[in-house]
């Protein structure tokens, strides 16, 4: 996944303006207590991290 389909997921799940806040400020157990940006920062792969994304907010099967 690119990471320009990772922020369309994102924006559509959260809204322009909280996407950025949640991927910056949330910690997620499934990224090994690191918050979205550091995840891929560090190099995770996007789809991985959206699937970590869908885990930890409950995304609906058609949205993943």
């Amino acid at each position: 996944m690119r990471l320009t389909d990772f922020w369309a997921r994102m924006e559509r799940r959260f809204g322009a303006a909280y996407a950025a806040s949640y991927a910056r400020d949330m910690v997620l157990s499934e990224l090994g207590g690191r918050t979205i940006h550091e995840a891929l920062e560090d190099g995770d792969d996007a789809m991985a991290v959206w699937r970590a994304v869908c885990a930890a907010t409950e995304v609906e099967a058609s949205d993943r």
